[in-house]
């Protein structure tokens, strides 16, 4: 089941061969898919290793649930040939653009609102093909849930932003589309919001979204016809359509609009202190952003202390993901050393030296 036959291509030789070369001339090399995420991450320099004509679905049976797919093959087509079949991926990946691509989807790790409710990105992926800095093509995983062949090496991959080796092919498993979805909107303030959903998380609802805009909580309620209707019957609410979780996938909501964008993962009960600027939160309270006028590094304190991390997600151009400890930036390094001992792929996109 290709996606678009005339554009399906696999460049797996030209991009070996690029590889390859760059090595032998000390260049580094900036993967590049659709260019839609460029604004994450540090800034880097190199030359650009384009992906966009690496592209096609490789293998998709709509009765197995996983489709496979080249790294340059838009995610906005992948998506269409899913919902054809009413399935989607669960884990509701953020867009960027048309232009997204799948390999740069996984490469950012990034999951959407259904995450507290259907599992992250990472824990869909079950194979991958990549080329590594020696310009060979390594193959991790499979295409069955229960794989046992080799490391889990596929995953690293999953938030890696590219700096360990180029994801070529992608194995993702995929779910059934929810046969009925309701949304529905709450007068509460944020942490009153936080805490009603922590208590409705202990219990066996059709929950797969909960956001707050930093004024109103914003539930969406997915699964079953008859589930659907009676948890919406009984938590009562304003209904409202679906556009702001459209508004959350691709982050165009106000509440992210701002000159510093920051990220917040930390778990669901910890509690902030004040910080200057608009907060709201997504993942029922566990995933709070934070937009702000200036960039406030204290603000990875604040996260450490809460027993989670912050991210930079916009606005930073030097440090912009939560400092390491020593022995974990030292790990870092010899899995990158592993994988890319020339240093050849997005240099310095996630930390410094690596």
């Amino acid at each position: 089941m290709p996606t678009s036959p005339a554009s399906d291509a696999d460049q797996t030789e030209r991009l070996a061969h690029v590889v390859a070369a760059a090595r032998s001339e000390g260049l580094k090399l900036r993967i590049v898919g659709g260019d839609t995420r460029a604004f994450y991450g540090r800034r880097i320099a190199a030359e650009p290793l384009a992906m966009s004509g690496h592209r096609g679905v490789t293998a998709y049976d709509p009765s197995e649930l996983v489709i496979t797919a080249r790294a340059g093959t838009p995610l906005a087509e992948i998506e269409a040939l899913l919902t054809a079949n009413d399935q989607m991926f669960a884990f509701e990946p953020l867009i960027f653009g048309e232009a997204s691509t799948l390999g740069g989807t996984v490469a950012a790790g990034l999951s959407g609102s259904r995450r507290p409710f259907s599992g992250a990105l990472r824990d869909y992926v079950l194979g991958a093909k990549v080329l590594d800095g020696r310009g060979e093509v390594l193959s991790f995983g499979g295409t069955v849930f229960k794989n046992v062949a080799g490391f889990d090496t596929f995953r690293l991959m999953a938030g890696a932003l590219g700096c360990l080796g180029v994801i070529l092919e992608v194995s993702i498993r995929v779910t059934p589309r929810p046969r009925a979805e309701a949304f529905r909107a709450y007068d509460l303030e944020s942490e009153a919001a936080r805490m009603w959903l922590i208590e409705l998380m202990r219990r066996p609802l059709p929950l797969s979204g909960a956001f707050h805009d930093g004024e109103r909580l914003h539930l969406r309620l997915s699964g079953g016809e008859a589930a659907v209707a009676q948890t919406a019957r009984e938590l009562g609410g304003e209904t409202e359509s679906d556009e702001i979780w459209a508004a959350l996938r691709d982050l165009s909501h106000p509440a992210f609009d701002g000159p510093a964008l920051w990220r917040l993962s930390l778990p669901q009960t910890a509690r902030l202190p004040h910080l200057d600027g608009h907060l709201a939160w997504d993942w029922a309270g566990a995933q709070r952003w934070l937009t702000a006028d200036s960039v406030d590094t204290t603000i990875w304190d604040v996260a450490a202390a809460a027993g989670g991390h912050a991210t930079l997600f916009r606005g930073g151009v030097d440090q912009v993901f939560q400092p390491l400890p020593a022995p974990l930036l030292a790990l870092h390094r010899r899995v990158k050393a592993a994988l890319d001992p020339s240093g050849l792929f997005n240099p310095g996109r996630m930390y410094e030296g690596l």
